[in-house]
């Protein structure tokens, strides 16, 4: 990919600029409003898809399978792109998705539905990816904020009308045409960007290390198996689902394999320094993973605590998933304008998000107005639309051309591992607390909020960290494995 000098630009080359880039910035904000309209329309529809399979117990599951998925494609996305480029690794994320979204939606068990969220996580690791290796070779960097503010924006349409057509097509005809819809809407979107990345410029030749990515593709498989044994195992201690002491300690040791596999694997595919908090890149790409674990642990229970606890059907109660994206957008636009260091938005946003999430705490329970949480979800929101697009803005910064694939895997890595984290540990304190003859308990959702609130607190140490050992230059290329 051709690297863009920072240097100020006249407003005609701008204009001109802004004009070739458009084609491109259309596709890539077809395919993120195709991934919004997808997250937001099945997080809606999920409480009726375990009401209708008997898959309560699994909730968390469903949502961290996607994410565990997601580590692998996100791994081999990352060097495959530094190698041939992203258009390979954008249709094979696009269709993935399609495929995933067909499985669930035609499942007849809930272990199919989950095993339709996999398929399509493992798409969308490779889809993210891709799209983030296109915007650091086609975009300079000074537009760069402001792309990455128009695809928050791209979560707008669909936060509006995703919940409220997923929750009546769930209470009115089917969760199924939820699912069924959307594979649609993605072929579409795949349809218009695909002629739009013809141009990309191919990554230069011995750019991307065949023998690293192996490497890199068997350690992702390390990791995602193990994060997969360690959920799989959790869950099912929490829903108490191996009643004999001899299934239990094969679940207690195959949890404990699991988490030890993941911390052997995962230290391999983020940069150096990354989970001791090392200044500057490193503790950029832990911030990301330590807020994502925190905000979407609690998005993914939000809906299920306003159906079980207050009665709301599905559609009013996506409600809120609206107002997070529309913070989220509203955060996004704000960092693209900021005049002071772009690493000092990471701290900001970290205090903010532990703020809502221990707000939300606070007005879990019934009396509260349900404007009042609303409010505080948008505020969280906010949050991560600040700090998700500054962290992005940095990585794509601080890497050298030849690097911008590997790093914006290990930022996606550490995204989608702090979802799969925040996620099981939440499933696995409902599956243990919640009390089925009193399905709408509060406290246990209190209990989840308050335990998510830790990793935000933790995103603010992480953050200081980054803001205060980083330059503001490309970090010196890693020396290649032998």
């Amino acid at each position: 990919m051709t690297d863009h000098p920072a240097r100020p630009v006249t407003g005609s080359e701008a204009e001109g600029e802004a004009a070739n880039l458009r084609p491109l910035t259309i596709g890539i904000i077809a395919i993120i409003t195709c991934a919004a309209f997808e997250a937001m329309a099945v997080t809606t529809a999920m409480p009726a898809v375990v009401a209708d399979l008997d898959g309560v117990s699994g909730y968390g599951l469903a949502f961290s399978m996607y994410l565990t998925a997601s580590l692998l494609g996100t791994v081999i996305a990352g060097t495959w792109c530094d190698r041939v480029g992203a258009r390979p690794a954008l249709a094979v994320g696009m269709f993935g998705m399609i495929a995933g979204l067909l499985v669930s939606g035609a499942a007849g068990e809930f272990w199919m539905v989950t095993a339709g969220r996999a398929v399509s996580g493992l798409g969308g690791g490779f889809m993210v990816v891709a799209v983030y290796v296109i915007i650091g070779g086609a975009y300079p960097q000074h537009r760069q904020p402001v792309i990455f503010g128009w695809l928050s924006a791209a979560w707008v349409l669909p936060s509006l009308i995703g919940p409220a057509v997923a929750g009546y097509l769930a209470a009115e005809a089917s969760w199924r045409l939820v699912f069924l819809g959307v594979a649609p809407i993605v072929l579409a979107a795949f349809a218009l960007v695909w002629p739009k990345t013809a141009a990309l410029v191919p990554p230069e030749p011995g750019a991307g290390n065949r023998h690293d990515g192996r490497r890199r593709a068997l350690t992702g498989l390390g990791l995602a198996g193990g994060v997969l044994a360690a959920q799989f195992a959790v869950n099912r201690l929490a829903a108490q689902e191996m009643a004999d002491a001899a299934g239990a300690a094969l679940l207690v040791a195959l949890a404990v394999a699991g988490v030890i596999v993941a911390a052997v694997t995962l230290p391999r595919l983020l940069p150096k320094g990354t989970v001791r908090l090392a200044p500057g890149l490193p503790s950029i790409i832990a911030t990301r993973g330590l807020v994502t674990a925190a905000f979407f642990g609690a998005e993914a229970f939000l809906p299920l605590m306003l159906v079980t606890s207050r009665g709301m059907d599905e559609a009013t109660a996506g409600l809120s998933l609206s107002a997070g994206a529309l913070g989220w957008s509203a955060g996004a636009f704000v960092q693209a304008r900021v005049t002071f260091r772009r690493q000092w938005l990471l701290v900001i946003g970290a205090s903010v998000l532990s703020m809502s999430i221990g707000l939300l705490a606070l007005t879990s329970d019934p009396v509260v107005p349900f404007w009042v949480l609303v409010l505080v979800w948008t505020l969280a929101g906010f949050a991560m639309g600040m700090t998700l697009s500054s962290t992005s803005v940095l990585v794509l910064k601080l890497s050298p051309a030849q690097e911008r694939g590997k790093n914006s895997s290990s930022l996606q890595l550490s995204d989608q591992l702090g979802g799969v984290v925040g996620t099981t540990i939440a499933g696995g304190l409902f599956a243990l607390l919640r009390d089925p003859s009193d399905p709408g308990q509060v406290g246990v959702f209190v209990a989840i909020w308050l335990a998510l609130c830790l990793f935000a607190v933790a995103g603010i140490v992480a953050g200081l960290r980054g803001a205060l050992g980083s330059t503001d230059e490309p970090s010196a290329p890693a020396p290649r494995h032998p």
